[in-house]
């Protein structure tokens, strides 16, 4: 017997799928260029559904499957020894398609924000394809709220940095093949 999935520590769930902030959070959506073609975008979307962008990032991921489905607990840990923060998770959704690939995790109790973070790869008509990072958030603890205007800069430059490593992995895909 399996135990039962802590809650959500936020409401609405799932809302990242349909690119809809809720009353009350923050929303969050960078764009970014990874490459172009077929081969970018297998790449792109192997490493994001595996972890592999996050790791590349230093983001400590601690997780229950080596691929991101609906259900699997994910553990980010940010920042540098004792200054490391930890944030438990849960994956939402899950979306593989022939031009689309990507996921969502959802805060659970002990997060230092509440709210979901999605990460989707597209192959566009063009042949281009990119990563968007959408997100709603608010906070969750007292240094998240004392922070104020600070945690909304650095949310914005990490979702840059994660279409930076992507771009960089899957430019390095080839050789790894």
């Amino acid at each position: 017997m399996t135990a039962p999935q802590p809650a959500f520590s936020y409401t609405p769930v799932g809302r990242t799928a349909h690119r809809v902030t809720p009353p009350g959070f923050r929303p969050l959506c960078v764009r970014t260029r990874l490459g172009t073609g077929e081969a970018a975008f297998t790449a792109d979307s192997g490493d994001l559904l595996e972890w592999r962008m996050h790791r590349a990032m230093g983001v400590r991921m601690e997780t229950d499957s080596e691929r991101a489905a609906p259900g699997v607990r994910v553990t980010v840990g940010l920042g540098v020894g004792r200054l490391r923060v930890y944030g438990p998770c849960r994956v939402v959704w899950t979306v593989v398609e022939e031009r689309r690939a990507g996921w969502a995790y959802g805060t659970l109790p002990g997060h230092p924000e509440r709210g979901e973070e999605a990460f989707l790869v597209e192959h566009a008509e063009d042949g281009r394809v990119w990563l968007t990072v959408w997100a709603y958030s608010k906070p969750a603890v007292w240094w998240t709220r004392a922070a104020g205007p600070v945690v909304p800069v650095l949310q914005r430059l990490y979702a840059h940095r994660c279409g930076q490593v992507l771009r960089r992995l899957a430019r390095a895909w080839p050789a790894q093949g």
